[in-house]
């Protein structure tokens, strides 16, 4: 009797990676635009409840409450980094101590992906006790994933009465 031998052969198996590889060729650039759109999508919707949660803390709380990426005791210019929201007593835009009131960190947000692009029209964004955005400054923040135009890009944008709405529209982070 013969003997029925199971198995692949060598030609078999170099094919099929073959086609693995090809297939995946094709498959990956599309995945990391993909991945690119939920990390924007994500950041962007944390940025945007950030600042809801600024806005309400301004109102409950009565006092100014300030956004700003931190470097040391004031305000920086890099989002990426991550940022702070902290009611604002002293000087605006900075961690001081006024008249004996200090100010005080409600909640920090975590560096984004090193990749990544934040690009915003104003160094920080500070609510007055009413809900309005201290002077008047609207702004947009700009999120764009891996480069600085990339397609991928989102956007939410603060007016002048503290409302925010995300931008419809690819907007360019350069």
């Amino acid at each position: 009797m013969k003997k029925i031998q199971s198995g692949f052969t060598l030609v078999e198996l170099m094919v099929t990676v073959a086609v693995a590889a090809i297939l995946l060729a094709i498959g990956v650039p599309s995945l990391t635009s993909l991945y690119e759109g939920i990390r924007a999508r994500s950041a962007i919707s944390t940025i945007e409840s950030s600042f809801v949660f600024a806005r309400s803390q301004a109102v409950s709380y009565g006092s100014r409450v300030s956004v700003c990426p931190m470097a040391s005791t004031s305000c920086g210019s890099d989002w990426t980094k991550g940022f702070s929201i902290f009611i604002d007593n002293g000087t605006i835009g900075t961690m001081d101590t006024t008249n004996g009131i200090a100010d005080v960190v409600l909640r920090k947000v975590d560096a984004f992906n090193s990749n990544d692009i934040i690009k915003s029209d104003l160094s920080r964004y500070s609510f007055n006790p009413d809900g309005m955005v201290a002077n008047g400054n609207s702004g947009t923040l700009r999120y764009c994933p891996g480069s600085a135009d990339s397609s991928s890009s989102e956007a939410v944008n603060i007016n002048s009465s503290g409302r925010m709405s995300k931008v419809s529209t690819t907007i360019a982070c350069s």
